[in-house]
C-alpha cells in the first residue's frame, strides 16, 4: 500500500479569483474530448530512470507500464466513476472455486508479443515465479503472501517452479492459493502477472527492453534523459478493453525538476503543447495556474484521493479513553487543515470516512457530525467526563516539510482551543516512518495519508486497523486492535462476492470509526497540467493520477 506524502497545493495568495477557479471546475471538459490516431505524445518527468521489470515494479495499473506490458486483468476506468476490474490478457476476470482459494484463468486467444510469438500460459507462470526471487525484489508483492507455497519460495533461477500455479496447457492458467481473496481479480491486474518468456530473461537488464504484450514497446533508452516508445505491430486492438493507443510514438523526458515541468506547460510552447505532466502543481506556482483561465482550463484535478488522517495511539494515556478520542473527534479544525493544504477546490474534500470515495464500496456517512471548524463545547465536555475537565497534553508526529508542518499546526491550533495542549515533534520522513511503524510508538499522535494500491476497500482499512499490522515496519499507527473487527476484515477479505464484500467493508468502516482510532481530515486531491495540443487527459477519483492509457492528442 502507498503510505503517500500529501499534494502540497498551498495557496500562496489570500484569494484566488473567481475566474481561475471557474475555469478549473471546467477544466475536464477540453481534456476529454476525443483523441487523434497518431502524432507524438511528450511526457515530462521528475524521475531520474525508468525500470519496464514487471517483477520489481509497483505501478498502478493505469500507469506507463502497462502500455509496454499487459497483465491478467485491469481497470475499466472513467474521470468520474470508480474503476471496475476487467479483463486484459485473460477472457475474464477469473473462475474462482474451492471456496475461493482457486482461481482459473483462460488467456484470449491468437495474443502475440511484439516479435510476433505467441503469449503462452507458461510465461504469465514464469513472470511471476521470477517476481519471488531476491535479485528483483521491489514490487507489489500482495501475490506472495496468498500463492500457496509462496512463504518459501525463492524464485526459479535454482530450477525450481512454485506449483501452485499450475498451466494445465497453453492458454489456461490455474492459482492455488493458501486462504480465500476476494480480491485476486484486482491483484491479477498487477504487473508481476504480466508475461515473461523464459528465453528472454536477462535479470540485470530486462527492464530496459521487456518484451511487449501492449500497444507499445521500447524503441530507445537512456536512463536519466529519456525513453521512445513506438507501436507494437502486434498488438491487437480487438483484444484490449482499455489502452486507446493512439499516439505513434511517447516520449519521456527524464530528470526534471517539477517546477520546470510546470512552468513548461504554463507556456505552452513548441513540442510542450502536445505534452503532459507527471509532477504535481507545485504550491508557487499555483497562483500563476489559477489566475489564468487559458491555463487554468489544463489543469486536471483529481476530485478524491489520498485519505490524510490523525492516527491516535490508542494505547497510551489518556487515549485509551474512548471519550478522549472521541473529543478529538470534535476538537479537531478540519477546516483550518484543509485551507493549510490549499483549500477545497485544491487541497481537498473534508474527510469523515475511512473508505475513500473512488473505492468501490464507499458510502458517505459522519459519525461525529459537527461544524468543519469543530464543536469545541462538545470536545470539552467529552474531556470532562473522562475525567480530564482541565485538559490534556499530547505529542503530536509529523513530517518535518513545509506542508505537512502547516496542517499539523492547523490540528494543533484547533486542539489547543478545546484544552488539548500539543506538542509538535516534527522528523524527517525516515524516522517518521520508523517511529509509526514501530511495535511501541513514541507519540501520542501522528498525521499521515494514504492511498491503497488496487481499488477495493480492503486497501482502504486491512493495512491500518488489522491488528496483524502493528509494529514491523506496518502501517496501524494507531496501535489498533479489536478482535472483532480482525475478524470483519478477515470475512470481508474472503468474500468473493464483490457486493457481499463491500456491505462487509462498509461494516468495518462504522465499526472502526465508532472506537475512534483516527480523526479522517481530508480526501486529498492530486492536480497536473497538460499542455493545449493534449486530450483525454483526466485524473480520477482513484486513482487520482492520469490515466496513461488513454491520454493521446487533440484532433
Amino acid at each position: 500500500m502507498r503510505r503517500t506524502v500529501l499534494v502540497g497545493l498551498v495557496v500562496a495568495l489570500a484569494a484566488i479569483s473567481v475566474s481561475g477557479c471557474d475555469a478549473n471546475n471546467k477544466s475536464a471538459g477540453p481534456a476529454q474530448t476525443k483523441a487523434k490516431a497518431g502524432g507524438e505524445l511528450n511526457v515530462l518527468s521528475s524521475a531520474s530512470t525508468i525500470n519496464l521489470d514487471p517483477a520489481k515494479s509497483q505501478n498502478l495499473a493505469t500507469s506507463t507500464i502497462h502500455l509496454v506490458l499487459r497483465s491478467l486483468t485491469t481497470w475499466q476506468e472513467t474521470a468520474t466513476e470508480a474503476p471496475t476490474v476487467a479483463p486484459d490478457l485473460a477472457t475474464d476476470t477469473g473462475q474462482v472455486s474451492d471456496g475461493g482459494k482457486r482461481w482459473t484463468y483462460t488467456l484470449r486467444p491468437g495474443l502475440k508479443y511484439a516479435d510476433g510469438s505467441p503469449i503462452l500460459a507458461a510465461d504469465v507462470k514464469y513472470g511471476l515465479e521470477r517476481s519471488f526471487a531476491a535479485q528483483l525484489s521491489g514490487g507489489l508483492a500482495y501475490h506472495k503472501t496468498l500463492l500457496a507455497g509462496g512463504e518459501k519460495y525463492q524464485g526459479p533461477f535454482d530450477g525450481k517452479q512454485l506449483d501452485s500455479i499450475q498451466t494445465p496447457d497453453d492458454h489456461t492458467i490455474v492459482f492455488q492459493l493458501n486462504k480465500p481473496s476476494g480480491d485476486w481479480p484486482w491483484i491479477a491486474s498487477m504487473p508481476a502477472f504480466a508475461p515473461v518468456p523464459k528465453k528472454a530473461e536477462d535479470i540485470q537488464h530486462y527492464g530496459e527492453n521487456p518484451m511487449a504484450s501492449g500497444p507499445y514497446q521500447v524503441s530507445s533508452l537512456k536512463q536519466g534523459s529519456t525513453l521512445v516508445l513506438k507501436r507494437n505491430p502486434h498488438w491487437d486492438r480487438g483484444s484490449d478493453p482499455v489502452r486507446t493507443a493512439q499516439p505513434d510514438t511517447i516520449v519521456y523526458t527524464m530528470g526534471l525538476e517539477p517546477t520546470v515541468i510546470n512552468q513548461r506547460l504554463i507556456a505552452d510552447q513548441g513540442k510542450d503543447r502536445n505534452a503532459i505532466s507527471s509532477a504535481n502543481v507545485p504550491a508557487a506556482l499555483l497562483p500563476k495556474v489559477l489566475g489564468n483561465p487559458s491555463v487554468a482550463q489544463r489543469l486536471a484535478t483529481s476530485p478524491s484521493g489520498a485519505l490524510s488522517y490523525l492516527a491516535i495511539n490508542v494505547t497510551r494515556p489518556p487515549l485509551n479513553n474512548l471519550q478522549v478520542r472521541q473529543a478529538l473527534q470534535y476538537a479537531v479544525n478540519k477546516k483550518a487543515v484543509q485551507v493549510a493544504a490549499g483549500g477545497a477546490k485544491i487541497g481537498g474534500e473534508l474527510a469523515t470516512t475511512l473508505i475513500t470515495p473512488g473505492i468501490p464500496g464507499y458510502q458517505s456517512y459522519d459519525k461525529y457530525p459537527a461544524d468543519p471548524s469543530g464543536d469545541i463545547a462538545k470536545a470539552k465536555a467529552l474531556l470532562s467526563q473522562a475525567g480530564h475537565a482541565s485538559g490534556v497534553s499530547l505529542t503530536l508526529l509529523t513530517r518535518n516539510d513545509s506542508i505537512h508542518l502547516a496542517q499539523a499546526q492547523a490540528v494543533q491550533s484547533g486542539l489547543t482551543a478545546a484544552g488539548i495542549n500539543v506538542r509538535l515533534k516534527p522528523e524527517d520522513s525516515d524516522s517518521f516512518y520508523a517511529d509509526t511503524g514501530a511495535s511501541k510508538g513514541d507519540y501520542d499522535l501522528a498525521l499521515l495519508s494514504w492511498l491503497p494500491d488496487y481499488p477495493s476497500a480492503n486497501g482502504n482499512i486491512a493495512p491500518l486497523f488489522d491488528s496483524s499490522q502493528i509494529g514491523n515496519g506496518n502501517f496501524n499507527a494507531s496501535h489498533y486492535s479489536n478482535p472483532a473487527v480482525d475478524k470483519l476484515i478477515a470475512q470481508a477479505s474472503a468474500e468473493t462476492d464483490q457486493a457481499a464484500a463491500q456491505a462487509l467493508w462498509g461494516q468495518a468502516d462504522r465499526a472502526i470509526m465508532d472506537d475512534a482510532p483516527v480523526v479522517p481530515l481530508l480526501y486529498a486531491r492530486n492536480a497536473f497540467l497538460r499542455g493545449s495540443g493534449v486530450a483525454n487527459f483526466y485524473a480520477p477519483p482513484y486513482p487520482p493520477y492520469v490515466n496513461m492509457l488513454v491520454v493521446g492528442l487533440a484532433g
